[in-house]
């Protein structure tokens, strides 16, 4: 009867924990709005990552209130490093 009962609230534990939440941010834009929905309006905040530059990110966000910022998880491609030689002699 123990091991019943503790299985069963193994299941419960295990079938009532809090769902996990997607990545927020997309790597495959460099640019972000964070939009904000304010206490009125209803809805929370969220990010939008589908703009290439700032300049379009920033049209979007006009007039609401938004605000347009580097995406954090953008690979961004570093150049590659020199070899330096050294001379013997």
């Amino acid at each position: 009867m123990r091991f019943s009962f503790g299985l069963l609230m193994i299941a419960g534990a295990l079938l009532t924990a809090a769902p996990s939440h997607a990545q927020t941010f997309d790597p495959r834009y460099p640019v972000c709005m964070h939009v904000y929905s304010g206490a009125n309006g209803g809805g929370g905040e969220w990010y939008d990552c589908s703009f290439t530059s700032i300049p379009q990110c920033r049209a979007t966000a006009f007039g609401r209130s938004a605000i347009c910022d580097l995406n954090p998880y953008y690979p961004v491609q570093a150049p590659p490093q020199r070899l330096r030689y050294r001379r013997s002699g």
